[in-house]
């Protein structure tokens, strides 16, 4: 057998040496402004991020009381529609909150 971890039968690698990298994970921030109310605030944590309404209230008072609170960590992907999301459905509501996502 060869050395290197590679096994082969006929043509075919069975095994490789080759390490998987995990992807990067992306925080989801909602900003505090004057306008949203709390109560919107705590429907988004709850629709978008389904949460539950104990831990969509405390993340809304973090955003209250410091500016910006974490809704969650995902991959790129989820993290990007997840602030969509939130723009989305604060225009539609007419609020201008606002969400971003930054490297976890």
């Amino acid at each position: 057998m060869p050395s290197n971890d590679n096994y082969f039968e006929g043509d075919i690698k069975l095994k490789s040496d080759k390490k998987i990298k995990e992807p990067d994970m992306y925080r989801v921030l909602l900003h505090n402004d004057h306008y949203s109310t709390m109560d919107f605030v705590v429907e988004v944590l709850m629709t978008i991020f389904h949460m539950p309404a104990a831990e969509a209230t405390r993340i809304m008072l973090d955003v209250h009381k410091k500016g910006i609170g974490t809704c969650g960590v995902y991959i790129y992907d989820v993290a990007v529609t997840k602030v969509e999301q939130v723009h989305h459905m604060a225009k539609e509501r007419k609020f201008p909150l606002r969400s971003s996502y930054e490297k976890a």
